[in-house]
């Protein structure tokens, strides 16, 4: 048991550090691109966007954007429109995650991000 427990330790050590130092993000980045994706924005602009949205946020406010854009009951999972859009924005409940995805959104969509 105590094995278990110092490996556990260990392997929580080491992903906590990779995410301080940044070795993680390739692998972050490359799942808020397929949460992008995944919601029906283009790869093209998901990639874009998830790239500057993992350099300007946590994994926190990540992982809230995540659960809080996410369908819930009878919600419709794509094709969606802007009333929608903005109800699943109010629920994150985060203002900088918000201003970071629109605003990584907006540029990426005119081709500048």
């Amino acid at each position: 048991m105590k094995r278990l427990l110092i490996w556990v330790l260990l392997l929580a050590a080491l992903a906590g550090g990779a995410f301080y130092t940044g070795l993680a993000n390739p692998l972050v980045e490359w799942q808020a691109k397929g949460a992008l994706t995944q919601s029906g924005i283009g790869e093209k602009r998901a990639a874009c966007m998830a790239e500057r949205m993992v350099d300007r946020l946590s994994i926190g406010q990540l992982w809230k954007l995540r659960q809080g854009m996410a369908a819930r009951g009878s919600e419709p999972e794509e094709g969606y429109g802007l009333g929608e859009l903005i109800k699943r924005l109010d629920r994150v409940n985060d203002g900088e995650a918000v201003a970071v995805l629109t605003t990584s959104a907006g540029l990426c969509a005119i081709g500048i991000g």
